[in-house]
């Protein structure tokens, strides 16, 4: 998430003031609106447009629709030449016994879809949508809330996720910044009705100077004390939205270097914040589930939840295990050296795999790039782990993913949830038929039926020791290794595409 600053401010207010001096008159008028132009498109967002009749006055109001060009999205099949449809997401047909809008459970990210610039470490924002206003203030958050569910009910879908910080400015106090989600809150209560909530809600503990050595894992009890304050707060209004899930990131939950860590204190630490929460859940009657979400570096050289086994171990040590499932993140797994494929399957044999964050990340770039999840072969992959997980509820699919930088209409919002939608839809219809052909499967069983003896089922049981296996190895001699079929396996998982 981007914040507009104050350089900008400061770069135009001396220009002013030099024009001033040098120029009068009319062409001291034309620059001045030269100037307020210019400040409009680099400095801050822009203003409510006239044409759409919008009133961007202190109340947050807005009249009118926020994309009025924009129809209901709807399934018009693999034909259609129309950008704003669905090509393969037809949300009521149902697949392998259930409907697809069951096996996707989508929902939009409050952060990227309305709080993204554009911004990245080389460049400022570069999206300005018209009912911004260049503030954070809480009319602005309350006229981008409407938006949210605007955008929610034409896209088709009835979940968002969010962080506190996100959908509400933060105050000069905590409880100011309480004050300010509840007054979000109520909000958003009114417009999500009966029909709409939260898959998960979570708490922002990255971004604030605050939480610069973590929040969980901070070396000084009282930034430990902020964050439990915070997530106590965050899992409260996720409840009461009617959340089904909530998750812990740990940005910053990690260390630079290990000369001035004491990694063990730190992991101990993590747990009890964690423990603690457990405790809070049950406390207030919230039923949702919590989840860590793995990724390995950036913003710290090492973040402690690495990666699905690396999370999986710590949940196992401290006794979580009954407690925690995982959100994993496409993205996040390319940069931990695996594929999705790999931790979505270490998640589900786990029986830990809650919530999957659907993006991807572009493999000649070396950050988190949260692109849109567009590629039909991984697509495929990710829905058989899904499967064989017999779905995620009460996770889904979070459309954990940004514009590109170039991207910068207001229909490109829609465009890129309706790609990210169809892959998904795609990769599920491609999975389903590897699963119905069976061909896939039978070569996977034939590779392991060996252990499908009376021997291989005794060691599969624990009944085998190494003086029995020893015996075995000296009366049967060398073994004779057959094929694995890795060609003739891609071969069959190419023709479902």
């Amino acid at each position: 998430m981007g914040y507009v600053g104050s350089a900008n401010r400061v770069f135009f207010k001396a220009n002013l003031n030099e024009m001033i001096k040098m120029r009068s008159g009319k062409i001291l008028l034309l620059l001045l609106c030269l100037n307020v132009v210019a400040y409009g498109v680099i400095g801050a967002s822009q203003t409510c447009p006239a044409d759409l009749s919008s009133d961007c006055n202190d109340s947050g109001e807005w009249e009118g629709e926020f994309f009025p060009d924009i129809p209901k999205i709807k399934y018009e099949g693999p034909s259609s030449k129309n950008p704003l449809s669905f090509k393969w997401y037809n949300a009521e047909e149902e697949i392998l016994g259930k409907k697809m809008k069951d096996w996707m459970r989508f929902s939009v990210a409050f952060w990227h879809t309305f709080r993204g610039t554009g911004g990245d470490p080389f460049g400022a924002a570069t999206k300005f949508w018209p009912w911004e206003d260049g503030t954070n203030s809480l009319a602005m958050a309350k006229r981008r809330m409407r938006a949210n569910f605007e955008f929610i009910n034409k896209l088709g879908v009835d979940k968002w996720c969010f962080h506190d910080r996100d959908i509400a400015p933060e105050g000069n106090t905590l409880e100011e910044s309480n004050a300010n989600l509840d007054e979000m809150v109520a909000l958003a209560k009114e417009l999500q009705g009966s029909k709409i909530h939260p898959l998960w809600g979570t708490a922002q503990l990255f971004v604030h100077p605050r939480f610069m050595h973590g929040a969980a894992t901070s070396p000084e009890v009282a930034v430990f004390a902020y964050a439990a304050a915070q997530v106590k707060k965050a899992m409260e209004v996720t409840h009461y939205l009617g959340g089904e899930n909530y998750v812990f990131w740990g940005g910053r939950e990690g260390y630079q270097t290990l000369l001035n860590t004491d990694m063990g204190r730190e992991l101990d630490h993590l747990a009890r914040f964690l423990q603690a929460a457990v405790a809070h859940k049950k406390k207030i009657g919230f039923n949702g589930t919590l989840l860590i979400e793995p990724k390995p570096q950036e913003p710290t050289k090492h973040q402690y939840d690495w990666d699905a086994a690396t999370s999986a171990n710590f949940l196992r040590k401290y006794d979580l295990l009954d407690e925690f499932k995982l959100n994993i993140e496409c993205n996040h797994a390319t940069l931990s050296g695996h594929s999705c494929h790999h931790e979505l399957e270490t998640a589900r044999i786990n029986g830990l795999l809650g919530n999957i964050d659907a993006n991807t990340g572009d493999p000649q770039i070396g950050w988190d790039t949260d692109q849109f999840l567009t590629d039909i072969g991984e697509a495929t992959l990710v829905m058989l782990s899904v499967i064989r997980n017999g779905g995620l509820a009460p996770g889904g699919f979070n459309f954990d993913a940004k514009l590109r930088r170039e991207s910068t209409d207001v229909e490109d919002l829609f465009i890129a949830h309706i790609s990210g939608m169809d892959t998904l839809a795609r990769g599920l219809r491609n999975a389903a038929k590897l699963i119905e052909d069976g061909s896939l499967g039978e070569l996977v069983r034939k590779r392991y039926q060996s252990f499908d003896s009376e021997i291989g089922q005794q060691i599969e049981a624990g009944k085998a020791d190494f003086d029995f296996l020893e015996k075995k190895a000296m009366e049967w001699g060398e073994p004779k290794v057959p094929s694995a079929k890795q060609e003739l396996a891609e071969m069959f998982f190419q023709s479902a595409l």
